[in-house]
């Protein structure tokens, strides 16, 4: 009787003993992980040696527009170029080829019989556009040869502004000199000798210069001097 008592003690001992560790110790290989345990938990990843563990890629960053686009889509606008030299409303300065020069007496001339005062008219027969500016030289040509000219000295008279002339255009300046009075050759008012060139010799600043004859006379003045308006395209009287 004792025995058999000792023995249901002892079986009954062991079924509870199974029945706890039926959750844990009597799993299969001896491991007391659950399989909530085994899905949530990922095995480490081990860096190599030296080497921290590299983050997570970012999303790569998209290149800075090289030209803009459009609001409704399209061709992207180029980007703007410098601006030229001769852009609209700009042109080169006329060269001394481009320009032809020819004058007559003024109608509005200091009281004298010399030839008082000048218009010089300047064309460019040129096959584009260019520009004239400033205000002139004026030399008397010395027998009619430029290469025998006399610097006349030269008041300028008025503000110099860039004058564009489209082929054909023209251009004047308006040269009064210091008149001969008297009658036959005349004299000077200042003791000096008249002077009479059959040419000048006009030169405009950056566009060479021009030998003209008067379209009726002589250049008569007095004392080499002479007052000159700017170029303009206002013909003058």
């Amino acid at each position: 009787m004792q025995n058999r008592t000792a023995v249901r003690v002892t079986a009954s001992a062991l079924t509870a003993v199974c029945a706890v560790l039926a959750l844990s110790a009597c799993q299969p290989g001896g491991s007391t992980s659950t399989g909530t345990d085994k899905a949530t938990k990922a095995p480490a990843t081990k860096a190599p040696a030296g080497k921290s563990p590299s983050a997570p890629a970012s999303s790569p960053t998209s290149p800075a527009p090289t030209a803009s686009r459009p609001a409704s889509g399209g061709t992207p606008a180029a980007p703007a170029s410098p601006a030229s030299a001769t852009s609209a409303g700009t042109a080169p300065t006329c060269a001394a080829t481009a320009l032809k020069a020819t004058a007559y007496q003024a109608a509005d001339r200091p009281e004298g019989t010399g030839t008082g005062a000048a218009v010089v008219q300047f064309t460019n027969v040129s096959a584009r556009p260019c520009t004239v500016t400033g205000h002139p030289t004026v030399a008397g040509a010395g027998n009619g040869s430029p290469e025998r000219n006399k610097p006349l000295t030269v008041t300028p008279a008025g503000t110099a502004t860039a004058v564009r002339l489209a082929p054909g255009g023209k251009a004047w300046v308006k040269l009064t000199f210091v008149q001969v009075q008297g009658e036959g050759d005349g004299y000077c008012a200042s003791g000096a000798q008249p002077v009479a060139y059959p040419t000048l010799v006009v030169g405009l600043p950056g566009s060479g210069a021009q030998q003209v004859a008067l379209a009726d006379g002589l250049f008569a003045e007095c004392d080499n001097k002479v007052t000159a308006t700017a170029v303009s395209t206002v013909k003058p009287a």
